[in-house]
């Protein structure tokens, strides 16, 4: 019988009861080895209950002691990081230096949350009028959830929870139910630095527990990272229920070689964003768009460094690329690269054959590289979140920007070039929220904000930064007038108020 991974309510491990559960598995493997409880409505509800109880304290609790109690968690999380990056590599699969990298990636937005009393400040106007002040003040929102993807299942949930906990709310977790015992080991290091029972809860399960959290009245916000349709569902439904959402969704991200760009420098750079996780990153180049006469030179020298890369478990130190998450994961990636040559693609490097010894039955496949990429095939269409990088052409640097502007998607993209001007005029033309310039995977820095354009951002606020800090509070505008003691009585005055 395998372990089970059960929920964290109101400050203790839960035992499931609805009596359903999914499988963890080991993708290096493909064995089993643990069990999660997947929740149902009832238990949603009483994970919510325990953090509308948490907040009507924890919402009043001084800047002091919700620092204070985010600084003792970030030195645990610091402490615990291998332990952490351990579990992720168990479940996702990705080698155990890209997962010590994820939770570095979290350790800044901690950072951030540990100073967010700057964010918090307000403003103060004096003397508007005669003995008139006005004050802006920004308060908590009470109970917020987030729903979070398998590929980061440490990252992401830290791109929310500090934040929102750090302004006054309490917050309930539904992990992805492919990974979820980092989340699981998060909530125990909470506690232990001193987080009241109730301000963080994490509940496991699959659609019935996601709509609950959608439609539940005391859930005040919603965040979210996933795919695109899932991303539209999440915010249609929740606000429809009225409440604010942040959901982001999936990512077609271009690179724009200029025929003027490090040739080498570009090339180390596709291939490091496009295959690292094993593609499955929502930051991941995934189309090339090679300008002017620079395209079989650039195709060359992405497939000699391609072909290096050395595939197995993500325990292995020597393993720079580790398998996919599911079997079934597998199977729809490696269906892209079977059908690319119909559709008109050059299919330059097939990884689809590919086992490592020892681990035949884990969910692996190796590097794909498609060449002359049209924009009808479906490899170029869809996301794929695999291993495969497409290479289009382009004859001029206008073609090259209106086929990444033409993209549904507008998460991420870049520019590799020598030209200053050239790079200055695409991060003001380009149709996309985050914008690298010799830079492959353009993620900012913690007190920066993530979040995409058009498909790949459904609401008005990205994740973190100031947004993340205007989306888990509201403002209030508070206009105060103590008269003098001396002061005769105004008397009535039916018109609109004047200032003077």
């Amino acid at each position: 019988m395998t372990d089970i991974v059960n929920h964290w309510i109101g400050g203790r491990t839960v035992e499931g009861t609805s009596g359903r559960t999914g499988p963890v598995t080991n993708p290096a493997t493909g064995a089993v080895t643990r069990h999660v409880a997947f929740a149902s409505a009832a238990e949603v509800d009483a994970a919510v209950a325990a953090a509308q109880e948490a907040y009507l304290a924890w919402g009043q609790s001084s800047l002091a002691r919700r620092t204070e109690i985010l600084f003792r968690f970030r030195a645990l999380l610091d402490s615990h990081r291998d332990e952490i990056a351990a579990l992720i590599t168990a479940e996702h699969g990705k080698v155990h230096s890209d997962a010590l990298g994820e939770v570095a990636r979290g350790l800044e937005i901690v950072d951030l949350a540990c100073g967010i009393t700057v964010q918090l400040k307000g403003e103060l106007s004096t003397q508007v009028a005669t003995r008139v002040d006005v004050a802006a003040i920004r308060q908590p929102l009470g109970v917020v959830a987030g729903i979070t993807p398998f590929n980061f299942p440490a990252m992401v949930p830290m791109w929310m929870f500090p934040i929102a906990i750090a302004c006054g709310n309490t917050f309930v977790l539904k992990p992805s139910e492919k990974d979820p015992s980092a989340s699981l080991r998060i909530a125990e290091l909470l506690a232990e630095a001193g987080l009241p029972d109730g301000v963080f809860n994490v509940v496991h399960g699959d659609r019935e527990a996601v709509d609950r959290l959608l439609e539940h009245p005391d859930v005040k916000a919603v965040s979210f990272v996933g795919s695109t349709p899932i991303a539209r569902h999440i915010h249609t439904t929740a606000s429809a229920h009225g409440k604010r959402v942040q959901a982001l969704g999936g990512a077609k991200n271009h690179m724009l070689v200029l025929p003027d760009a490090d040739l080498d420098a570009a090339a180390d750079a596709a291939v490091s964003a496009a295959y690292g996780s094993a593609g499955e990153r929502c930051m991941a180049v995934s189309a090339v768009v090679a300008v002017g006469a620079i395209g079989d030179e650039l195709v060359q020298k992405i497939r000699e460094r391609a072909e290096k890369i050395t595939i197995g478990p993500g325990d292995d130190p020597a393993s720079e690329m580790g398998p996919l998450i599911t079997r079934a994961h597998r199977d729809k990636v490696a269906s892209y690269v079977a059908g690319a040559a119909a559709e008109g693609c050059e299919v330059v490097l097939d990884g689809t054959g590919l086992t490592v010894a020892g681990h035949e039955d884990g969910h692996w496949i190796g590097i794909s590289l498609l060449d002359k990429v049209p924009t009808t095939a479906k490899a170029y269409q869809d996301e794929i979140f695999g291993p495969v990088l497409c290479v289009l052409r382009a004859g001029t640097y206008e073609e090259g920007l209106a086929l990444i502007n033409a993209s549904p998607f507008g998460n991420g993209t870049a520019i590799f070039t020598r030209d200053g001007g050239a790079a200055r005029r695409f991060q003001l033309e380009v149709e996309a929220g985050m914008v690298g310039v010799n830079v492959p995977i353009p993620v900012p820095v913690g007190y920066h904000s993530f979040g995409g354009w058009k498909d790949s951002l459904f609401g008005d606020h990205h994740v973190y930064g100031n947004d993340g800090t205007h989306f888990y509070t509201r403002g209030k505008v508070v206009t105060t007038r103590w008269p003098d003691p001396s002061e005769a009585p105004a008397g009535v005055d039916l018109g609109f108020p004047r200032h003077h």
